[in-house]
């Protein structure tokens, strides 16, 4: 049974992304997502104008006329919530954390997956994969993985993006649709992240926070590293430390970046301090028109 606090958080989380997932099932998460293929559905007979192709030989040599296969598209999608909870995404310096940004988004996803039937599941992930919550569809589904992503208790600490990712790889026989949800703050998780591309339809979220873009001038500051617990000393007055971390940080947004378009994925930036429901929806939307071009 789940806290009534926890319930309660939930629910407001339900209320708060009704609209943008009315906004997402207006076209576009319907659009962008392609079901698994063409399922044969029955024969008819021939008509004039139909396809050589789809004539079924077999029951036009038994009934002695023409017959052709109908086809119809497999609508249903496997969506997966790939989610870090490692401990750098606890971090937040507004009103909501990392984690708690990646909780409203999966919600977002998912309710937005049930009401167009189709199956969502969850993988919990740090330096290792902590959980796995199979595929289902329906409402108390959805609220069980919010709250696992909200009040799950990882046993690792560090980031390693590849352990999701090679788990995936290995159970999801089917094509699925999956989020990546991450501060992607880690390395060495190009080649799996190659591997469930081609397989998946692979999308990176990743969340970011104000802060880690431009350090606020404090002085003195004492720092802890989430992952690794090291404490060190900053001086966020100092112009050279500041400038060095900015291009520092830059760089490493940009090589994320290219590595996503070199590996042909769609991403979407999301920060902790924006409105990211309706940057989700932009995400859709533009994806919507590119397909559509």
């Amino acid at each position: 049974m789940l806290a009534k606090d926890i319930i309660r958080r939930i629910r407001k989380l339900e209320i708060r992304t009704r609209k943008v997932v009315s906004d997402m099932l207006a076209g576009q998460y319907h659009s962008v997502f392609k079901g698994r293929g063409m399922a044969f559905s029955e024969v008819r007979q021939y008509q004039p104008g139909d396809e050589i192709r789809i004539i079924d030989w077999n029951v036009t040599a038994r009934m002695n006329e023409a017959y052709v296969k109908v086809f119809t598209e497999e609508r249903e999608l496997t969506v997966m919530l790939l989610v870090d909870v490692s401990a750098s995404n606890e971090f937040g310096s507004r009103e909501r954390s990392k984690s708690e940004v990646a909780a409203e988004v999966a919600a977002q996803i998912a309710f937005s997956a049930i009401a167009n039937n189709d199956r969502v599941g969850l993988i919990l992930f740090s330096d290792r994969v902590e959980k796995v919550v199979p595929p289902r569809k329906g409402r108390s589904h959805v609220m069980r993985l919010v709250s696992d992503i909200l009040t799950f208790q990882p046993k690792g600490k560090g980031t390693d993006l590849s352990s999701g990712l090679t788990y995936l790889s290995r159970v999801a026989n089917r094509k699925t649709v999956t989020f990546l949800v991450s501060d992607f703050l880690a390395s060495g998780y190009e080649a799996p992240l190659r591997l469930v591309g081609r397989k998946h339809d692979l999308v990176p979220v990743v969340i970011v926070d104000p802060l880690e873009r431009e350090f606020p001038r404090m002085g003195l500051v004492e720092m802890e590293d989430p992952e690794t617990g090291e404490r060190f000393v900053v001086d966020t007055s100092d112009p050279l430390v500041r400038g060095r971390y900015a291009r520092a940080l830059q760089g490493q947004r940009e090589e994320l970046r290219r590595l996503f378009k070199k590996l042909e994925l769609d991403h979407v930036e999301l920060s902790t301090g924006d409105d990211h429901g309706m940057a989700l929806v932009r995400f859709f939307r533009a994806r919507s028109r590119r397909m559509a071009a």
